[in-house]
């Protein structure tokens, strides 16, 4: 059962991302997924018998609302937030795309998420749930509150339309290494379709610069082209030689650690060491897992 309380934070939360949010009301409940007459409604704080608990549910975790009212997690500027950030800007303001190709584990979903949440008509795509060539498009049409269940050419001529009608509109393609190889084309052809009307930021690890460089040399259609389109380079912020690195990521992993542990009965440098994997590199996750793991017990003490 939902309760009145999750029900407003629900609430709270939809309002700031309609502040983000450039469209209309009808467009803005096409992305989250309800129509407008339940949009409406709710708004309005009428929220009994209007939407189902699952579709709380659904927004809920839309929304990135905490079930258990955790404190929130604190955001850190930490380098991969800073070159993330400066180059998804730089991408929307002026239309342009990139491709950034780095380690795992290291902040970039979890920035472009960021970024997104607080930029209007900038749209987080997890490729990785959308490999298809439609379902991706679908996916996009839907963020940005076009109509994404008719005809499938419809629904792409609906979207390059609209894309071009934003003011300075970014797709982010996160986990874009996992899509098919009809999707990648169709990627080519939306940034064809809306080129100097829409910026583009591609995002992976080692799996996505492989994906496109294997077929760039094997002259696979549509690869060398995709490449030209997006800089004829793999953007990278963790530096490549081992140490280096190493002490990047664990200053990078010490700053998050520190931000997030106020209250917090743990040892700052016990945390770091257990999210060491065996190549003596932290994890994030872990990392996250563990400091979430110490405010639920404290909650429940």
């Amino acid at each position: 059962m939902i309760t009145g309380e999750l029900k407003q934070r629900i609430l709270d939360a939809l309002q700031k991302s309609r502040e983000n949010f450039s469209g209309s009301d009808a467009k803005f409940s096409v992305s989250i997924g309800i129509n407008s007459a339940q949009y409406n409604r709710i708004k309005n704080g009428d929220t009994e018998k209007v939407l189902a608990d699952a579709k709380w549910i659904s927004l809920a975790r839309r929304l990135g609302v905490d079930p258990l009212n955790m404190p929130a997690w604190n955001t850190v500027e930490t380098p991969v937030f800073r070159f993330i950030t400066t180059q998804l800007e730089v991408c929307q303001q002026r239309s342009l795309s990139a491709i950034l190709c780095d380690l795992s584990d290291i902040g970039k979903s979890y920035v472009a998420r960021q970024y997104c949440a607080g930029h209007p008509n900038a749209s987080y795509i997890d490729c990785s749930q959308v490999k298809s060539r439609s379902r991706l498009i679908r996916s996009i049409a839907k963020s940005f509150g076009v109509g994404y269940t008719g005809l499938y050419s419809e629904v792409y001529g609906d979207l390059v339309f609209y894309l071009k009608t934003l003011p300075a509109p970014l797709v982010v393609l996160d986990e874009a290494g996992d899509i098919s190889y009809e999707a990648f084309l169709e990627i080519k052809a939306l940034w064809n379709a809306t080129e100097l009307s829409c910026g583009f930021y591609m995002m992976g690890a080692d799996g996505l610069k492989d994906k496109i460089s294997r077929g760039v040399d094997m002259h696979r259609v549509g690869f060398t082209e995709i490449f030209s389109r997006f800089g004829r380079r793999y953007g990278h912020v963790i530096p490549l030689v081992k140490d280096e690195r190493d002490e990047c990521l664990r200053k990078t992993a010490m700053m998050i650690i520190k931000a997030n542990m106020d209250g917090l009965n743990a040892d700052a440098n016990r945390l770091l060491r257990i999210s060491l994997g065996d190549d003596g590199i932290p994890s994030l996750r872990r990392i996250y897992k563990e400091i979430m793991k110490l405010r639920f017990e404290q909650m429940n003490a």
